[in-house]
């Protein structure tokens, strides 16, 4: 019974750490916008950003969680072991689902100043060389959208 509350208390520490991740420098102030050219574009795969394991992680604790409804003593700790690891090999194939790169574009905007500046994003078929654009915010949160 200690260990079953010892596992449930790590599992949640672990669930509930993974949700308080934010990324390093982001804000919640005011978005940069600037003004320019596009002068390339080229098509990219972007690869997902989805946190490698969490799948598996995330399978193994519901599957413990399962394993520990079923049967008493020695055979619902079996139940456990096997509830967790299915589950953690079940979480992981599904996760490989969305792991997989999707189309994007490499976009060059020549500002008005003439700094030349690099977006890769997903694929807009709305965008094309020598249209006049906006480049809203900076590093992995910019994006290229046309100005109207």
């Amino acid at each position: 019974m200690k260990i079953r509350r010892t596992l449930a208390a790590i599992t949640a520490i672990a669930l509930l750490g993974a949700c308080a991740n934010t990324p390093a420098g982001s804000s919640t102030g005011a978005t940069e916008i600037r003004a320019g050219v596009i002068e390339q574009i080229s098509n990219v795969q972007i690869q997902t950003n989805h946190h490698t394991g969490v799948g598996a992680v995330v399978g193994g604790a519901v599957g413990l969680g399962v394993g520990s409804l079923i049967g008493g003593g020695t055979g619902r700790d079996v139940a456990m072991v096997l509830g967790a690891v299915g589950g953690a090999v079940a979480g992981n194939e599904v996760q490989k689902h969305y792991d997989k790169p999707v189309a994007g574009q490499q976009i060059i905007v020549r500002l008005k100043n003439g700094v030349l500046v690099s977006v890769t994003q997903p694929a807009s078929s709305a965008l094309h060389t020598g249209e006049r654009v906006y480049v809203e915010g900076n590093g992995e949160n910019a994006r290229v959208v046309a100005s109207q």
